[in-house]
């Protein structure tokens, strides 16, 4: 399976966060095992320089990963459009070809980290009239969902759950909904759900649910152990994307014997 966003076409729909490890070096290993194609830097809010004075980026091969720059912690439009013009111009000096496109999250508060859906929507309107491909963070509303496809995304990435919450999808049916709604007259059209995923088993329902593709970072990052879990993920999209091409069985009220009782003696 693969996933294209605007001029960007990837095989594997893992998309992985650099935020909160340990170390560098733990980061890279986890990109590594996890099979990942894209890679996602907060540009406001990543730490780029650790203490020792080392740069996050000497820890990703441009050559290996594409950058996906996102405005994750900011609070209003002109800060995330700020943000991903920084993005940018980042890229441009390492000549990687995320350098067009962002991940636009445009957050309502502190607290609970939802997205501000006005905002998202000034943001977007003045990134596309830049040039950016947009693949815009929101809530899982499906009307909402509808109101950024229509006004230029590229993507539209419904969470899950709260940000780095780990609950996984808490409503399915919203999820299904938005896919359904915003697939009927583009099916190639991409959605990505993002963040809320907690353990290997969220990536594989969103799969099963008909996602393109899973956008995460805190699920691997703070897991305890980092390497297993970025492993585990890979396991869990493969998994997914598999168990959707084979189709699962129908829902039913009753059991029904998975063994055929017909011509066994006594089963008259």
């Amino acid at each position: 399976m693969s996933i294209k966003i605007g001029q960007f076409e990837f095989h594997n729909p893992l998309f992985v966060g650099t935020g909160k490890y340990a170390t560098y070096e733990q980061m890279a290993e986890a990109l590594s095992v996890s099979g990942c194609e894209v890679v996602t830097v907060a540009v406001r809010r990543e730490r780029m320089v650790d203490s020792d004075g080392r740069n996050i980026l000497d820890f990703i091969d441009p050559q290996q990963y594409t950058l996906l720059p996102n405005t994750a912690g900011c609070f209003s439009a002109e800060d995330a459009i700020r943000t991903a013009r920084l993005g940018r111009e980042l890229l441009e000096g390492i000549e990687n070809p995320g350098a067009s496109w962002v991940k636009l999250e445009v957050l309502g508060d502190t607290k609970t980290l939802l997205p501000d859906p006005l905002g998202t929507l000034e943001a977007l309107e003045v990134l596309k009239a830049e040039g950016f491909c947009v693949l815009c963070y929101t809530s899982d509303d499906p009307i909402m969902a509808q109101r950024l496809k229509a006004a230029g995304a590229d993507a539209v990435m419904p969470a899950g759950a709260p940000i780095g919450s780990g609950q996984g999808i808490l409503n399915p049916w919203n999820i299904r909904i938005i896919l359904e709604q915003l697939k009927a007259d583009d099916p190639d059209f991409p959605i990505i759900v993002d963040a809320g995923v907690g353990t290997a088993s969220d990536v594989t329902v969103a799969m099963e649910l008909g996602a393109d593709g899973v956008l995460l970072n805190t699920g691997i990052s703070g897991a305890n152990d980092p390497i297993a879990m970025a492993q585990a993920m890979q396991h869990a999209m493969a998994a997914g994307i598999l168990a959707r091409q084979a189709g699962r069985i129908p829902r039913k009220l009753y059991a029904t014997a998975s063994s055929p009782i017909e011509g066994v003696i006594g089963a008259e």
